[in-house]
């Protein structure tokens, strides 16, 4: 990796709300169970990275809402992961190649339903937002958090 090469992923995620107020979760091949979410693509802002992924992962149209958390994930491969509060706007779910099944679940069963550490732990965060955005620098192996901050205004 050259001195000029970048050093983070940028990643963002959401969590979708219908009507209902359910949350919107897809399974993933790999991870289980888990918020849309994915990497930024080069020249792509982060809404439209959005609005890209939870399409490409639920089949949904979404309004982007609030910035909710931002974590820092120091591990390498390292990443910045911008995770938004969004809703459900309108298409039926649906999967693909990223993706083998997608659901709305009441907030206890989405808790239930997502076992990985990291993303049961950002997926409480976003269902505790409450108008103030969270930081958290986290490593793996084991999951850690190193640092965790408020980003309200002062």
């Amino acid at each position: 990796m050259s001195e000029h090469s970048p050093r983070h992923t940028a990643v963002v995620g959401c969590l979708v709300r219908n009507a209902a107020n359910q949350v919107l979760l897809i399974k993933h091949c790999k991870r289980g169970w888990e918020i849309p979410q994915g990497r930024v693509e080069e020249g792509e802002n982060l809404i439209e990275a959005l609005r890209r992924e939870v399409l490409e992962e639920a089949g949904v149209e979404i309004e982007p809402g609030a910035l909710a958390a931002v974590w820092s994930m120091l591990s390498p491969p390292a990443a910045l992961i911008f995770t938004f509060l969004g809703r459900h706007l309108s298409g039926e779910l649906s999967c693909s190649d990223d993706s083998v099944d997608a659901g709305w679940f009441s907030e206890e069963q989405a808790l239930d339903q997502v076992t990985g550490e990291v993303m049961h732990d950002r997926l409480r965060v976003l269902l505790d937002y409450r108008d103030t955005t969270v930081y958290r620098a986290y490593t793996t192996r084991p999951y850690q958090v190193q640092l965790e901050t408020s980003l309200a205004p002062r």
